[in-house]
């Protein structure tokens, strides 16, 4: 038995993007920032943040496109995988990557824009409404 369970508690970096795929399934994605407080090896306190890319299916994916925005707090849970590749210039790069499973308003608005917003618990409520596509890969995924 294994188990791969993520949870964040972050910053949207960019607004949400909603995509379908050919079968009609929702599908949202978006960056994330988590940040931490370390001193340094002189003692100073420094800043480190880690950007994961996010994504959403089904009815959690319509409900993050309306309501979240770049800088808005949010909760995510979901599986983690690292996805690598080599950029143009010949460098080894990576990203994590999360398949969202769960997702909960927290906070203000990043940006003054909570008007509209519903309330934590709706919002969870609405974003566990449609079970996760089964039959879906990677490749349904619009790019």
């Amino acid at each position: 038995m294994s188990f791969n369970r993520i949870i964040l508690v972050g910053n949207l970096g960019r607004d949400p993007e909603l995509r379908y795929t050919p079968q009609g399934t929702p599908v949202c994605s978006f960056s994330m920032a988590t940040n931490e407080r370390r001193k340094d090896k002189t003692g100073e306190m420094q800043d480190q943040t880690t950007w994961f890319r996010v994504t959403l299916w089904g009815r959690q994916a319509e409900t993050a496109s309306q309501y979240l925005s770049k800088g808005r707090p949010v909760y995510i849970e979901g599986r983690l995988r690292v996805e690598e590749w080599t950029d143009r210039d010949g460098k080894p790069r990576h990203t994590l990557e999360v398949h969202a499973t769960d997702m909960q308003f927290i906070g203000g608005g990043g940006r003054g824009e909570d008007a509209g917003a519903p309330p934590a618990k709706a919002a969870a409520a609405h974003a566990n409404d449609a079970p996760e596509p089964t039959d879906l890969t990677d490749d349904d995924v619009p790019l």
